[in-house]
């Protein structure tokens, strides 16, 4: 079983409600929700926007590689009506956004997959959710 942390952020629409569903759809096709951060509303990162997000993050055990993992939260928020990413840091509003922050201690870097996400420590509408999962040493 592997742990995969992901950070969830909602900006449009019912913003809890998309996140719960997201969590339960991980649950459902990528392994075991086993902890969920506090919900925490920030404001737009990286461009300007009228609609602030709220945030998670999540603790998932999975047997999925990193690329399924990938895939599986992709159509994730394809189902829950994301009809664009962001891409070249062009950001935009959006009613679910899935992030592969950490799995196990794995180092990925390819095109579209890198692991641990390279930006997570950038950003405090990621890192103050994470920390609240993430295990003591």
């Amino acid at each position: 079983m592997h742990n995969l942390y992901v950070s969830l952020g909602s900006n449009l629409g019912d913003r809890e409600q998309i996140i719960r569903r997201a969590l339960a759809l991980l649950d459902e096709r990528v392994g075991a929700v086993d902890a969920v951060s506090t919900f925490i509303e920030t404001m737009p990162w990286g461009f300007q926007s009228q609609h602030p997000f709220l945030n998670a993050a999540a603790l998932v055990h999975t047997m999925l590689s990193p690329r399924r993992c990938l895939l599986e939260t992709q159509q994730i928020e394809r189902d829950l009506g994301r009809t664009q990413k962001s891409t070249n840091g062009q950001y935009h509003n959006r009613p679910i956004d899935i992030d592969l922050l950490l799995y196990d201690n794995l180092h990925v870097d390819e095109k579209d997959l890198t692991l641990p996400h390279p930006h997570m420590h950038e950003r405090d509408f990621v890192m103050i959710p994470l920390r609240e999962i993430l295990p003591s040493e």
